[in-house]
């Protein structure tokens, strides 16, 4: 019934966000770098920081505030920058903050030497900002996280309890609230930088607390998805010789949208399917073979992506 209500709640917000995103002029206009072509409001992703909220408000506990604290520090500096630019800089200082909250709750600090909490907040910070790197067709986003989600829960109920579940159930249920307005041929909203980054950081907060419980990094596998496309992606750019901060399309799902012309929500739902099988194979063959589960994972979709070069030179010789 709880998660009934909240829900409700959700797609109330949703509704009521819209309102005050029409009234401000929170909108997304599409550029040479869009995969999309129509204007449309940003910022529908805000109600992953309002269920962490309401997550805070129906499991009150120090853990929580901590949570909270950082996804507000984490959310409202990207909301900041949806509305009107920031500089990088700023959106580092405030990831940074938000990155500590997590490592206290985690009890990080005292327990592990400087140089691992260093290289911890390098690659969970780069985490947040690659994921938010790949939100840009219908769907992606929150359906990349309910994969996510729905394999650290599934974990988390039936190996290894390193969480309470309402942590994960919450923002699944706003990942499906989000969905129902994104997960269109046109879309009635964008996460905007507020949403995938606060889901971002949901997430690098629960692979944070399974790692350290576990004693084990093979769990960023939940990712493996992602984080090859950015990786591959990044070694592209610098062949091209591009500023790899600058924005683009040339992330493996662009290239099927925008040169194929997929339609995005199959091109999500691909993305959605494969980071469950890869998750799915993870946890049962991780006993078997180790790492090399993760490693044969990671041939696979590098051999997937790298078609992508071959699509990408051939439009340049068919627009040459």
């Amino acid at each position: 019934m709880i998660y009934l209500i909240l829900f409700i709640l959700l797609f109330v917000t949703e509704l009521l966000y819209f309102k005050i995103a029409d009234r401000f002029n929170i909108i997304d206009k599409p550029n040479e770098r869009s995969s999309h072509n129509y204007i449309t409001i940003r910022g529908g992703g805000i109600i992953y920081w309002v269920m962490a909220l309401l997550y805070l408000i129906f499991n009150p506990s120090e853990q929580a505030g901590w949570f909270f604290a950082g996804i507000t520090l984490i959310a409202g500096v990207s909301f900041w920058d949806d509305v009107q630019n920031l500089g990088q800089k700023v959106r580092l200082l405030f990831q940074l903050l938000a990155m500590s909250c997590v490592f206290y709750l985690a009890n990080v600090y005292g327990v592990f030497p400087w140089w691992a909490i260093l290289i911890g907040y390098i690659i969970f910070i780069g985490i947040v900002n690659a994921y938010n790197f790949m939100d840009g067709i219908n769907g992606i986003t929150g359906l990349y996280s309910m994969a996510v989600l729905a394999s650290l829960q599934y974990v988390n109920l039936t190996f290894e309890n390193f969480m309470n579940p309402d942590l994960i159930w919450f923002p699944m249920i706003a990942s499906v609230v989000f969905l129902f307005f994104n997960f269109r041929k046109r879309a009635k909203c964008f996460a905007g930088d507020v949403g995938s980054v606060s889901i971002a950081f949901w997430i690098v907060t629960l692979l944070l607390l399974l790692i350290i419980k576990t004693n084990n990094l093979i769990w960023l596998g939940f990712l493996l998805v992602y984080g090859v496309d950015v990786v591959v992606t990044i070694l592209h750019r610098i062949y091209l010789k591009q500023n790899i901060m600058e924005a683009h399309r040339l992330h493996f799902y662009q290239i099927l949208a925008n040169e194929r012309k997929m339609d995005h929500r199959l091109v999500s739902t691909i993305y959605f399917v494969v980071q469950l099988i890869c998750s799915a194979l993870i946890i049962l063959l991780y006993p078997i073979m180790g790492w090399w589960i993760f490693f044969l994972l990671t041939i696979v979709l590098i051999s997937i992506y790298s078609l992508k070069f071959k699509w990408y030179t051939d439009k340049r010789k068919f627009t040459e």
